[in-house]
Protein backbone atom coordinates (compact mmCIF):
# COMPACT_ATOMS: atom_id res chain seq x y z
CA UNK A 1 0.00 0.00 0.00
CA UNK A 2 1.79 3.61 -1.09
CA UNK A 3 2.11 6.13 1.58
CA UNK A 4 -0.97 8.42 -0.22
CA UNK A 5 -3.40 5.49 0.29
CA UNK A 6 -2.43 5.64 3.91
CA UNK A 7 -2.60 9.01 4.39
CA UNK A 8 -6.39 9.37 2.76
CA UNK A 9 -7.21 6.23 4.85
CA UNK A 10 -6.34 7.85 8.09
CA UNK A 11 -7.62 11.28 7.22
CA UNK A 12 -10.67 9.66 6.52
CA UNK A 13 -10.87 7.66 9.60
CA UNK A 14 -9.55 10.97 11.98
CA UNK A 15 -12.63 12.82 10.10
CA UNK A 16 -15.36 10.65 10.48
CA UNK A 17 -13.75 10.59 14.52
CA UNK A 18 -14.99 14.11 14.73
CA UNK A 19 -17.65 14.09 13.05
CA UNK A 20 -18.52 11.30 15.80
CA UNK A 21 -16.68 13.08 18.70
CA UNK A 22 -18.95 16.09 17.72
CA UNK A 23 -22.21 13.93 17.27
CA UNK A 24 -22.02 12.78 20.93
CA UNK A 25 -21.32 16.02 22.38
CA UNK A 26 -23.97 17.76 20.98
CA UNK A 27 -26.41 14.27 22.21
CA UNK A 28 -25.22 14.99 25.38
CA UNK A 29 -25.03 18.80 25.73
CA UNK A 30 -28.64 19.91 24.31
CA UNK A 31 -31.12 20.86 26.20
CA UNK A 32 -34.42 18.68 25.06
CA UNK A 33 -34.72 15.91 22.77
CA UNK A 34 -35.52 17.39 19.41
CA UNK A 35 -32.48 19.35 19.55
CA UNK A 36 -30.25 16.31 21.33
CA UNK A 37 -31.90 14.30 17.98
CA UNK A 38 -30.26 16.23 15.42
CA UNK A 39 -27.23 15.94 17.06
CA UNK A 40 -26.60 12.04 16.20
CA UNK A 41 -28.53 11.88 13.00
CA UNK A 42 -26.64 14.68 11.33
CA UNK A 43 -23.14 14.29 13.06
CA UNK A 44 -22.96 10.63 14.13
CA UNK A 45 -24.18 9.53 10.57
CA UNK A 46 -21.22 11.93 8.84
CA UNK A 47 -18.71 9.69 11.09
CA UNK A 48 -19.68 6.08 10.29
CA UNK A 49 -19.86 7.42 7.13
CA UNK A 50 -16.15 8.78 7.03
CA UNK A 51 -14.80 5.19 8.62
CA UNK A 52 -16.55 3.43 5.97
CA UNK A 53 -15.38 5.32 3.07
CA UNK A 54 -11.87 4.76 4.66
CA UNK A 55 -12.89 1.11 4.73
CA UNK A 56 -13.78 0.88 1.27
CA UNK A 57 -10.76 3.06 0.27
CA UNK A 58 -8.40 -0.02 2.09
CA UNK A 59 -10.01 -2.44 0.42
CA UNK A 60 -10.25 -1.00 -2.75
CA UNK A 61 -6.31 -0.38 -2.83
CA UNK A 62 -5.66 -3.80 -0.91
CA UNK A 63 -7.58 -5.83 -3.12
CA UNK A 64 -8.16 -4.01 -6.33
CA UNK A 65 -12.20 -3.49 -5.89
CA UNK A 66 -15.03 -2.13 -3.72
CA UNK A 67 -16.26 -4.36 -0.21
CA UNK A 68 -20.15 -4.51 -1.13
CA UNK A 69 -20.38 -5.09 2.63
CA UNK A 70 -19.11 -1.27 2.95
CA UNK A 71 -21.53 0.06 0.51
CA UNK A 72 -24.50 -1.91 1.98
CA UNK A 73 -23.79 -0.86 5.19
CA UNK A 74 -23.60 2.75 4.12
CA UNK A 75 -27.03 2.49 2.43
CA UNK A 76 -28.44 1.09 5.50
CA UNK A 77 -27.50 3.65 7.77
CA UNK A 78 -28.22 6.97 5.22
CA UNK A 79 -31.58 5.35 4.93
CA UNK A 80 -32.72 4.49 8.69
CA UNK A 81 -30.99 7.32 10.28
CA UNK A 82 -33.27 10.17 8.84
CA UNK A 83 -36.22 7.72 9.37
CA UNK A 84 -35.71 6.91 12.82
CA UNK A 85 -35.39 10.04 13.69
CA UNK A 86 -38.01 11.21 12.06
CA UNK A 87 -39.91 8.87 13.69
CA UNK A 88 -38.66 10.05 17.13
CA UNK A 89 -39.81 13.50 16.95
CA UNK A 90 -43.48 12.30 15.91
CA UNK A 91 -43.48 10.48 18.75
CA UNK A 92 -42.05 13.74 20.97
CA UNK A 93 -44.63 16.08 19.14
CA UNK A 94 -47.60 14.08 19.67
CA UNK A 95 -46.52 13.43 23.99
CA UNK A 96 -45.17 16.99 24.67
CA UNK A 97 -46.94 19.13 22.12
CA UNK A 98 -50.78 20.42 21.55
CA UNK A 99 -51.91 21.15 18.22
CA UNK A 100 -52.30 24.75 19.23
CA UNK A 101 -48.31 24.89 19.81
CA UNK A 102 -47.85 23.67 16.09
CA UNK A 103 -46.94 26.60 13.40
CA UNK A 104 -49.53 26.90 10.64
CA UNK A 105 -49.00 24.94 7.63
CA UNK A 106 -51.27 25.21 4.23
CA UNK A 107 -51.79 21.35 4.22
CA UNK A 108 -52.09 20.78 8.37
CA UNK A 109 -50.54 18.31 9.91
CA UNK A 110 -51.15 14.58 9.10
CA UNK A 111 -51.07 13.16 12.13
CA UNK A 112 -52.72 15.42 14.33
CA UNK A 113 -55.72 16.35 12.23
CA UNK A 114 -57.26 16.31 9.00
CA UNK A 115 -55.85 19.05 6.60
CA UNK A 116 -57.54 22.29 6.03
CA UNK A 117 -58.88 21.59 2.89
CA UNK A 118 -60.53 17.86 4.47
CA UNK A 119 -61.92 19.95 7.30
CA UNK A 120 -63.77 22.31 5.40
CA UNK A 121 -65.13 19.27 2.83
CA UNK A 122 -66.46 18.01 6.46
CA UNK A 123 -67.96 21.49 7.07
CA UNK A 124 -69.65 21.68 4.02
CA UNK A 125 -71.05 18.49 4.37
CA UNK A 126 -72.01 18.63 7.80
CA UNK A 127 -73.96 22.34 7.06
CA UNK A 128 -75.89 20.13 3.94
CA UNK A 129 -76.71 17.42 5.95
CA UNK A 130 -78.54 19.60 8.71
CA UNK A 131 -80.83 21.70 5.94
Amino acid sequence: MHLIHELLISGLIVLGAIFALVGSYGMLKFPDLMTRLHAPTKATTLGVGGALVASMVYFLTLEGHVSIHEVLISLFLFLTAPITAHFIAKAYMHKHLKPKQLPKTQSGWSTYSASPAEQSHKHSQSSTSHQ
